[in-house]
């Protein structure tokens, strides 16, 4: 089967920005919307869509400021990049295609999404799976040497620009290289050489690296600033939730996946490791499209 074969592509205009997208899959199946993380693109996505097109009306989009999507300037609280404006554009797009309710599965940065997808629409989202994350303010709450080191980025990014993108634009594609090889992911041999090609068109540019600081500088304020105000007011994650993490990954070392996200969730949590470091979609999809099935479809 072909790049994305049976996949229509195109921009879509929603929520004040331009949201780039493919769709395919069966046209009378329900809608699940996939969402990658950083530094990557929709491509993550391709091998999982091959197997789940005859069962699935699948919606693959680049997330704002990454891809093919629009990457506007960040504002002074970045709160462009909130994960709530994020989650916001995907409920236009997915009521602009005629999808008022939906499965969602997110990895990494589009599980955080996910995540503020399900808190602030409840009656969009039917179930939920997110991949090789905890929540956010989970992760900054327990901050550590350990997870500092691991997860350098999230500390780096988010330093006021320019920092991160001058040094990150000295050398964008070794950078690019460098990130997908690590958290246990033992180089990119998985990654396919046209899925690898996107994401450098995504990230190589002086608009992709300031778009990708602003998304994590969004997550260390105005994202934690949301997620405390839903804490204090008891919001908690309504619908049933899948969790995939990778055995090898930093999650499974620091983190208690299916404990961190049963305390965030009203709904029922599942979840298990896979034999795979992070980017688990492209390092195992075969086992990730047969987990993503069983749920949605149960």
């Amino acid at each position: 089967m072909g790049w994305f074969e049976g996949c229509d592509a195109g921009l879509h205009a929603v929520n004040g920005t331009t949201i780039f997208a493919r769709c395919g899959g069966r046209r009378d199946a329900p809608p699940l919307l996939l969402l990658h993380g950083y530094p990557q693109t929709h491509a993550i996505w391709q091998r999982v869509a091959q197997r789940l097109a005859d069962r699935f009306r699948l919606v693959i989009p680049d997330l704002r400021g990454y891809g093919r999507s629009a990457k506007p300037a960040g504002a002074p609280d970045h709160g462009n990049y909130s994960k709530r404006a994020m989650a916001a554009d995907l409920v236009a797009l997915m009521t602009s295609l005629g999808h008022a309710r939906f499965l969602v599965a997110g990895h990494d940065r589009g599980g955080r999404v996910a995540h503020r997808l399900a808190l602030d629409h409840p009656q969009a989202v039917a179930k939920l799976c997110v991949l090789d994350i905890v929540p956010t303010l989970t992760m900054y709450e327990r901050t550590d040497q350990a997870f500092a080191t691991a997860y350098y980025h999230w500390f780096f990014l988010i330093q006021p620009a320019p920092l991160p993108e001058t040094l990150i634009g000295a050398g964008p594609a070794w950078y690019l290289r460098h990130t997908l090889g690590g958290w246990g992911s033992r180089g990119i041999d998985f990654i396919e050489p046209a899925a690898l090609t996107d994401y450098e068109a995504g990230f190589c540019s002086p608009e992709g690296i300031h778009a990708a600081c602003e998304d994590y500088r969004a997550a260390a304020s105005i994202d934690l600033v949301h997620d405390r105000a839903s804490r204090a007011a008891g919001e908690r994650v309504a619908c049933d939730l899948h969790v995939l993490w990778g055995e090898r990954g930093v999650i499974a070392r620091l983190f208690d996946p299916l404990g961190d996200w049963r305390a965030a969730c009203t709904g029922r949590v599942s979840g298990r490791a896979v034999a795979a470091g992070h980017f688990i979609p492209e390092e195992q999809p075969e086992p990730t499209a047969e987990e993503l099935a069983r749920f949605f479809t149960a």
